[in-house]
């Protein structure tokens, strides 16, 4: 698995609000909603990290 990484963010209130009821709709945290939307958006522009042999 990869390490994670905290780091702060700001982010509009009505958006967050928006992102927290997708997760609960979904049934993940906040933050897992975050990373799966942004993983999402890497993928669809082919973007995403390319994963290393060695991540266990």
């Amino acid at each position: 698995m990869a390490k994670k990484k905290a780091f702060a963010l700001r982010i509009n209130e009505d958006m967050l609000k928006a992102i927290e009821k997708w997760a609960a709709d979904e049934f993940r945290s906040t933050n897992g909603q975050i990373e799966w939307m942004l993983m999402k958006s890497l993928k669809t522009h082919k973007r995403e990290p390319k994963s290393k042999k060695n991540d266990d």
